[in-house]
């Protein structure tokens, strides 16, 4: 699988707070679960442009 997120980022926008080194597996894998779930709302719906509706 390939990184999604940018552990720079998410660190970032976490603002203070420590990250444990799992979490950004844990995050990456949902946010490809979300990806999947959009695609194949798109899909269900005739269309190969995912849009904000689809997540």
């Amino acid at each position: 699988m390939a990184d999604l997120i940018v552990k720079a980022a998410v660190k970032e926008a976490l603002n203070d707070m420590n990250v444990a080194s799992d979490f950004y597996d844990a995050l990456d894998e949902e946010v490809d679960e979300l990806l999947e779930d959009a695609a194949r709302r798109a899909e269900a719906n005739d269309r190969k442009t995912v849009q904000p509706r689809d997540l």
